[in-house]
């Protein structure tokens, strides 16, 4: 037997039942999830950096029961259902695909002979994606309207052309978007021998920043923003290189812990201990296991 998307919406319902459910099902919230949700899209991601497919299959599924679990609350707050979930999705990428569905319907094919350029689509897709924005404005400026037509509350803050870049994501993530976002309108480095220059200058800043902290003349948050300016510099450098951040920072994080370990496993097999060595010492080990890494490939 096979189950269907049927059964695990069956399953939700009943994890969730007031009385008959799980008690730790029933206290969740939209709000109280996201945490579980954010993890197990980490895990995703970390299954296909390690290339472990197998596993991948377990966390596409932990990561689907959070679509499910959010569209189960929504269905019992009448906000929502999975089934709405579906359609505006599919609705949105239709929409979205005017050179596979040029009829604005799933049904409708385009004729391979006549395809547009990928310089069409992406203009297309921007200016989309621009107009789905320009509604949902629209959408909230209405909503925010009283009977008498005045508006019953006023926006927090004006239309921009960087909304719909979600606040909750990953710093350097968002930042990277936020580049792109702001590039596409004209807001950009002429080309990558600037980013350099504004580098230098921010490591020289941050300095200054943390040699006045340092005398007691400057202050922690002064350090902190100095060191934001430069990591956001960083990833301006990484997108004229067309090099995704996130996962450069990735790479290091793994070469560091396999180097780590690597010294470990030296000193543990020559019946030394870690914490009692020299930093000299772990220091000569780290450029052996460097040296090895070279010759490896």
């Amino acid at each position: 037997m096979t189950y269907s998307i049927d059964d695990l919406k069956l399953l939700m319902a009943r994890l969730r039942d007031p009385e008959t459910g799980c008690p730790w099902d029933t206290k969740q919230t939209f709000r109280s999830i996201v945490p579980h949700t954010l993890e197990e899209a980490y895990e995703v991601a970390d299954a296909i950096e390690r290339k472990d497919y197998g596993n991948l299959k377990d966390e596409l599924g932990d990561l689907l029961f959070q679509v499910i679990f959010y569209s189960q609350i929504g269905a019992e707050e009448n906000r929502f259902s999975f089934d709405a979930v579906v359609d505006n999705l599919v609705r949105k990428l239709v929409r979205r695909h005017p050179h596979v569905f040029p009829q604005g319907t799933l049904e409708s094919r385009i004729d391979p002979d006549n395809r547009p350029d990928e310089a069409w689509i992406k203009e297309s897709w921007e200016r989309i994606k621009a107009e789905e924005r320009a509604q949902k404005q629209s959408d909230t400026s209405a909503d925010a309207t009283s009977p008498s037509g005045l508006p019953s509350r006023l926006p927090s803050r004006l239309p921009s052309r960087l909304d719909g870049i979600a606040r909750a994501m990953p710093a350097m993530v968002r930042a990277e978007k936020l580049q792109k976002r702001a590039a596409r309108h004209g807001f950009d480095w002429p080309n990558i021998e600037p980013v350099f220059d504004k580098l230098h200058e921010e490591i020289d800043e941050l300095k200054e920043a943390w040699q006045a902290a340092e005398s007691g003349q400057g202050d922690h948050d002064a350090v902190e923003d100095e060191l934001g300016d430069l990591l956001f510099v960083c990833v301006n450098l990484a997108r004229f290189m067309k090099v995704n951040p996130e996962q450069a920072v990735g790479r290091t994080n793994h070469k560091f812990e396999a180097r780590f370990r690597a010294i470990e496993q030296v000193l543990e097999r020559e019946g030394r201990s870690f914490d009692e060595e020299t930093l000299e010492a772990l220091d000569q080990i780290w450029q052996s296991v460097k040296g090895v890494e070279k010759k490896s490939g």
